[in-house]
């Protein structure tokens, strides 16, 4: 005796539901520095300065090589936890000096900076080195 065999329709998939192939950017994170490499050879940088850093700060700005040490251009935003934040997208394959201005009048250095110079005031500079990855 043979038993019968039921052969079921292949169930459809929702557009929806198929599979998406999504291209990957490189992304390195420390801490405070978050770095997204990006295609068009340019790097996307989140800066954090924690607020232990900005007590009572009210207005700070990201300050360096990138933006040819203009004190005003790059202001951070402030969160509700107190930190300050700023995305910025910057040139890959070289390193760059920066620091933050605290209420235009105090300097601070990132904790999580890739490395630290010494600058001709006789204080350091953060360093944050931007990659080859993008290429």
């Amino acid at each position: 005796m043979k038993k019968a065999v039921m052969k079921t329709a292949p169930v459809a998939t929702p557009a929806a539901a198929k599979k998406k192939t999504i291209k990957k950017e490189k992304t390195e994170e420390v801490a405070s520095l978050k770095k997204q490499y990006l295609k068009s050879n340019t790097c996307k940088v989140t800066f954090r300065l924690p607020k232990e850093s900005a007590k009572d700060a009210e207005i700070v700005t990201i300050v360096g090589d990138f933006n040819n040490w203009n004190l005003t251009e790059n202001k951070m935003k402030k969160l509700k936890n107190g930190d300050f934040t700023l995305t910025l997208d910057i040139p890959c394959d070289r390193e760059y000096r920066f620091r933050y201005l605290v209420d235009t009048n105090r300097w601070e250095n990132d904790w999580f900076a890739d490395k630290y110079l010494p600058n001709p005031f006789g204080d350091e500079d953060s360093i944050i080195v931007i990659g080859s990855f993008c290429k």
